[in-house]
C-alpha cells in the first residue's frame, strides 16, 4: 500500500467519524475559506495553496490583487501576512490545495451515502411535497405529482429533513427560552410570596400586639380601680379605728384616778358619763365599711362580644386571580372631554369568574406624548373592576392594566381618541311615515325609558324606545295646527305639551288620552314647558318675555320677568327652560339664568361669546349638571356646566351633519338624545 493510499485511508476513517458527528461543523472548520467564510467549490471559490501553506479561495486572491493601489508582483497572505510572490500567470496559476480537494471529494461521497433513497426503487432519491406533506419518489408516482400540479412545492427529502430539523431546533430553542422565562417568573413569584408572607407575619404580630396592648391596658385599669377601691375602704376603716382609739384613750384617762376619788358626787358623774360613752361605743362596734371585693367578668355580654370580635379580628386575604386570563371590555374609539369606562373581569387559572374583589389592580394610561392621563379604579367587590378616565386631547392612548404586577390579557390596550362625537344611533328623515318627522322640536324621556318627541309639522308625538325604534304615534287636540313645540313629563308620568299657536297647555296620558287643558290670558307665544317635582307647570313665553308658573290644575301662581331686556331677571328671546336643583327654574335666552322656585333671581351663566348664537335645548342631569345645545355661525355644539356655572367642557362638533339642534334629554343609559331640526331626525350621543 502506497503512502498516498495510507493517508487516504487514515483520512477516510477520521472523516467518517467526524461526519457522523456534525457535517456543518466539519465544513466550517476545514472546507471554508478563512477570508470570505464561503465554502470551497469548483467554480469561484476554488481552494489555492499559497507558499506559506495557507489555503485561500481564488476569488479572495483576485480581490486582494485588485485592491492594491500600486502595481506590484506580490501580495500578503490574508492569514499570516507573509509576502507572497504572484506567478506570471496570475493568481489562477497558484497550485490547487490537494488536501482540501481530497476532503471535498470525501465529503461529497459521504453526503451521497446519506441521501435518503426509496425503499422500493433504491436508485431513486426521495422527494417531499410541502403542499401535500407526503414523501415519494418519481417512479412511485409515475412522475405525475410534481408535473401534474405546478402549484405544489416539491423539494428533495434530504433538504426537507434539514429544514424540518432547523425548524425543530428553532421551536425547541423558543420552548427552552419560554420555559426558562417561566421558571424565572415562577421563582420570582415564589420570592414575592415569601416576602409578602414575611411582611404579613409582621403585620399579624403587630396587630395582635396592639390587641394585647389593649387587653393589658384594660387589665391595668381594672387593677388600678381595685387598688383605688381598697384605698377608699381602708381610709374609711382607718378613720373609724382612729375614732375608736381616741375613745379608748378618753375612757382610760377618765378612769385612771377613779380609786382616789372619795367624793360620791364625782363618782356618780363619772358613772353617768361612762353610761353615755357606753351607748356611743355600740355605734362603733360595726365597721363603717365592709371587706367585700369580688372580680366579675361574666356579668354582661362583654366576654361574648370579645370572643365574637376576636373571631372576626384579622384575616389573611388571598386571591386565585390569574392575570393572563383576566379580560377588559372597553370602547376602542373614545371622544374627548367625555368620561369613559373600562370594565375588568377577574378569573382564576381555570377560567372561573372570581366573586370577590380586593386584587391590587394597577392602571397606567398615557397619551401620544407619553404624558400620564388620570384613570380611577373602583372595586365592585364582586370580582369586577371599573376604570374611569376622561381624555382631553385627540390621539392614540395606551392603557396598561396589571394585577400582581402582571399584565392582564391584551394589555396594553390601544384607544383612539377623537374630538368628533358621532351619533351612536339615529332615527328619522323628512316625511310623515312611522320613521319620519317634519320639524321636530321638543323631546322628553319617560320613566319607562321611552322617548317622546313633538313631531310639530305632523301635529303628533312620536314615541320611540331608548334604541330609537318606533313604537307609536300620539294624536291629540293639543297638538293641532302644527305648532306644539315644548314637551315635559309630570311626576305622575303624564305628558305636558305647549302649543304656541293655540296658546294651550295640554296634559296627556302616555296612551294618548287628554287629561287636562288650560291657557292664560297673558300668553303671546308660549314655546317651551317644564314640570317640577310638585307637579307645577312652568311655561316659557318668548313673545311675552316671561315665564309663567301654574299649579297642577292650571291655576296661575306667579310670573318671572317683567319687560324685555338683557338685565338679570329679564328675558329677550326665550329658547328653552328646565327644572334644576330644589325646583329651580333654568331659562335659556342669550345666556342661562337660574331662578328659585319662588321666582327670585339667583345667578346667570354666560357661555363663551356672550350674547352670540342661539340655544336649542337645555336639560339638568341627575348629577345636577347643566347640558345645553347651541348654534353659532354655522357651528353646532354642546356645552356642559356645573350647577354653579363653571364650564366643564364643550364639544365643538357633534357630527358634521348636525343642523339646528333643538330639544335634548338625558336617557337612562347616560346618553343624550338631541332633536336635529335641520335634518328632521333624532340622534343619540354619548356624553359621559
Amino acid at each position: 500500500m502506497t503512502s498516498q493510499e495510507e493517508l487516504e485511508k487514515m483520512m477516510t476513517s477520521r472523516l467518517v467519524e467526524t461526519v457522523s458527528i456534525n457535517y456543518d461543523d466539519f465544513s466550517e472548520s476545514f472546507l471554508t475559506c478563512g477570508t470570505c467564510m464561503c465554502t470551497y467549490d469548483s467554480q469561484e471559490h476554488i481552494p489555492k495553496l499559497l507558499p506559506c501553506s495557507h489555503t485561500v479561495c481564488r476569488l479572495c486572491l483576485e480581490r486582494i490583487v485588485e485592491a492594491q493601489t500600486r502595481d506590484t508582483a506580490s501580495i500578503r497572505c490574508p492569514i499570516c501576512r507573509d509576502v507572497i510572490q504572484i506567478p506570471r500567470g496570475g493568481v489562477a496559476t497558484f497550485p490547487p490545495s490537494f488536501l482540501v480537494n481530497q476532503l471535498m471529494d470525501l465529503m461529497a461521497r459521504q453526503r451521497r451515502d446519506i441521501i435518503p433513497k426509496c425503499s422500493i426503487h433504491s436508485s431513486q432519491e426521495l422527494l417531499f411535497c410541502e403542499t401535500c406533506d407526503i414523501v415519494f419518489c418519481t417512479v412511485c408516482t409515475g412522475g405525475t405529482h410534481c408535473g401534474g400540479n405546478h402549484e405544489h412545492t416539491v423539494i428533495p427529502f434530504s433538504i426537507a429533513i434539514k429544514r424540518m430539523s432547523e425548524i425543530l431546533l428553532h421551536k425547541a430553542n423558543r420552548c427552552l427560552v419560554n420555559l426558562t422565562r417561566a421558571q424565572d417568573n415562577v421563582t420570582e413569584e415564589m420570592r414575592k410570596l415569601d416576602a409578602n408572607v414575611d411582611r404579613t407575619f409582621e403585620l399579624v404580630n403587630r396587630s395582635f400586639q396592639d390587641l394585647i396592648g389593649l387587653l393589658e391596658r384594660r387589665r391595668h385599669e381594672v387593677l388600678q380601680h381595685l387598688q383605688s377601691v381598697r384605698d377608699e375602704k381602708r381610709k374609711v376603716l382607718r378613720e373609724q379605728l382612729d375614732i375608736i382609739q381616741g375613745e379608748k384613750d378618753q375612757v382610760e384617762r377618765d378612769c385612771g384616778g377613779l380609786h382616789y376619788q372619795v367624793e360620791v358626787r364625782n363618782i356618780t358623774k363619772k358613772i353617768s358619763d361612762l353610761n353615755e360613752k357606753l351607748d356611743a361605743t355600740t355605734t362603733l362596734i360595726e365597721p363603717r365599711e365592709n371587706a367585700f371585693v369580688r372580680y366579675e367578668h361574666k356579668h354582661n355580654a362583654a366576654i361574648a362580644n370579645v370572643e365574637h370580635a376576636l373571631r372576626d379580628f384579622g384575616r389573611v386575604r388571598v386571591s386565585k386571580t390569574f392575570p393572563a386570563l383576566c379580560t377588559a371590555r372597553y370602547d376602542a374609539l373614545a371622544v374627548t372631554h367625555l368620561e369613559w369606562l373600562v370594565r375588568v373581569g377577574a378569573v382564576d387559572y381555570h377560567g372561573d369568574v372570581q366573586t370577590e374583589g380586593g386584587d391590587p389592580l394597577f392602571v397606567d394610561m398615557r397619551n401620544e406624548t407619553g404624558d400620564r392621563v388620570e384613570a380611577r379604579v373602583r372595586d365592585s367587590n364582586d370580582g369586577s373592576y371599573t376604570v374611569r378616565y376622561t381624555p382631553h386631547l385627540e390621539g392614540t392612548y395606551k392603557l396598561f392594566i396589571s394585577i400582581f404586577d402582571r399584565p392582564i390579557r391584551g394589555s396594553p390596550f390601544k384607544i383612539d381618541v377623537t374630538e368628533t362625537n358621532n351619533p351612536v344611533l339615529q332615527c328619522g328623515d323628512r316625511g310623515s311615515g312611522e320613521h319620519s318627522f317634519i320639524q321636530p322640536v321638543g323631546i322628553a324621556v319617560h320613566q319607562t325609558g321611552n322617548i317622546y318627541v313633538t313631531d310639530t309639522g305632523n301635529s303628533r308625538i312620536k314615541v320611540l324606545t331608548d334604541e330609537l325604534h318606533f313604537l307609536k304615534h300620539i294624536a291629540s287636540e293639543g297638538l293641532r295646527s302644527q305648532s306644539a313645540t315644548g314637551i315635559a313629563i309630570t311626576p305622575s308620568q303624564n305628558l305636558v305639551v305647549v302649543n304656541w299657536r293655540t296658546k294651550q297647555v295640554t296634559e296627556i296620558t302616555p296612551d294618548g288620552k287628554q287629561r287636562l287643558q288650560f291657557t292664560c290670558a297673558d300668553f303671546i307665544e308660549p314655546v317651551c314647558v317644564a314640570v317640577n317635582s310638585r307637579g307645577e307647570v312652568v311655561v316659557g313665553d318668548s313673545g311675552a318675555h316671561k315665564v309663567f308658573i301654574f299649579d297642577a290644575t292650571g291655576k296661575l301662581l306667579r310670573r318671572i320677568g317683567s319687560t324685555k331686556g338683557e338685565d338679570p331677571g329679564q328675558f329677550s328671546l326665550i329658547a328653552a327652560l328646565a327644572i334644576g336643583a330644589n325646583d329651580d327654574v333654568v331659562v335659556a335666552d342669550s345666556r342661562l339664568q337660574i331662578f328659585g322656585r319662588s321666582g327670585k333671581f339667583n345667578r346667570e351663566i354666560y357661555p363663551e361669546g356672550k350674547g352670540k348664537g342661539q340655544y336649542g335645548g337645555i336639560v339638568v342631569d341627575r348629577d345636577q349638571r347643566v347640558l345645553v345645545t347651541r348654534s353659532e355661525r354655522g357651528r353646532n355644539f354642546v356645552q356642559l356646566f356645573t350647577y354653579s356655572g363653571k364650564p366643564l367642557f364643550q364639544i365643538d362638533s357633534l357630527d358634521a351633519k348636525l343642523k339646528r339642534p333643538a330639544g335634548l334629554a338625558v336617557t337612562h343609559d347616560h346618553h343624550v338624545v338631541i332633536v336635529d331640526l335641520g335634518n328632521d331626525c333624532v340622534k343619540k350621543y354619548r356624553y359621559k
